[in-house]
């Protein structure tokens, strides 16, 4: 049964880009999966001529990890994330919308404890630690393959450290297809509304209810300001129509700013941002304000660089954090 990443997906916007990893697999064109800003290949290992047992299926005390043998080219990489507030959900749920958009049917995904936790981590192929560091309180797995191919399989587990998130990739493709390569990305700023990482459409209750908060980091602010940039915003819809399904549900819209300017200013800035999206939020979509709430830290936590103009673009931003506590 897939796990509470099925339907949750995220996109990103070539603005957070660090690396591409083109997933080279069968004849047609590989996916590129595109890792957050930070991204490190820690390790990689190719062998021409292999096998690799794909896990389908989560453990169990009768037959173990269910897995699906599949021969080619297999390449073996494990990326480091330093400085990431991602979370390890986030980081899967990226992963996994891209390989979908790509093309890739998702054939089994699964959280921790519903993998089979301990069994599942040490009963399928795991790159050993410091390159791939996997919390048993905190994994995530997912395997995928186009659709009609006997090779052209991809394999995911992400977990985190305090410090860092850890993605581990294995693909399978035909003996004579490339590797899986690494290529920088030129950073670019993405159009307004351009989404980085945003829950989607249907199914943004398994993002507050399992890891409690919504980055919604396509909204565009230009700094210094509490004013929402035109357009429709995805994230925003999503909001309202999970809060109009659960009116027993509150949410505090918390907001950030980059590092310009003095501390007391930006908390204040925040503030009026966060404030500025619960008036959207029951101007335009209609929420109730009493599920509403608005707060501001300033610049205290980033998610990415303020160093760049595309970091300091990020931390600009609102999240939505569930406050139910039932």
């Amino acid at each position: 049964m897939a796990g509470p990443v099925q339907r949750a997906q995220f996109r990103i916007a070539s603005r957070v880009a660090a690396a591409l990893l083109a997933v080279a697999a069968g004849n047609a064109a590989g996916a590129e999966l595109t890792l957050p800003e930070g991204a490190t290949l820690a390790r990689e290992i190719v062998d021409p001529s292999s096998s690799y047992a794909m896990p389908t299926g989560p453990w169990d005390e009768a037959g173990g990890v269910m897995a699906t043998e599949i021969a080619g080219r297999v390449t073996r990489q494990a990326w480091r994330i330093g400085g990431t507030g991602l979370t390890s959900f986030e980081i899967m749920a990226t992963l996994r919308g891209q390989l979908a958009r790509a093309g890739y049917d998702i054939l089994f995904d699964c959280k921790d404890e519903t993998c089979g936790g301990f069994d599942f981590r040490y009963g399928t192929e795991v790159i050993g630690e410091p390159d791939m560091h996997v919390d048993l309180r905190d994994f995530y797995f997912a395997a995928a393959q186009r659709p009609g191919a006997t090779t052209d399989a991809v394999s995911l587990m992400v977990s985190r450290s305090a410090s860092a998130g850890f993605v581990q990739v294995i693909a399978v493709g035909d003996a004579e297809a490339a590797p899986v390569a690494l290529a920088p990305t030129a950073s670019t700023k993405a159009e307004p509304g351009a989404a980085m990482p945003t829950a989607v459409l249907d199914d943004i209750g398994e993002a507050m209810e399992t890891v409690g908060r919504f980055v919604m980091v396509d909204l565009d602010f230009a700094t210094g300001s509490a004013e929402l940039g035109p357009g429709d915003y995805t994230s925003l819809a999503e909001l309202a129509a999970y809060l109009a399904e659960h009116p027993e549900k509150r949410v505090a819209l918390v907001g950030h700013t980059d590092a310009e300017g003095s501390l007391a200013g930006n908390i204040s800035l925040s503030k009026r941002r966060a404030a500025s999206i619960a008036d959207r939020l029951a101007t335009k979509y209609g929420v109730n304000r009493d599920q509403l709430e608005a707060e501001g830290i300033g610049y205290l936590a980033p998610i990415a660089s303020n160093q760049t103009d595309e970091g300091r673009t990020l931390n600009r931003r609102v999240e939505a954090i569930l406050v139910s506590t039932e």
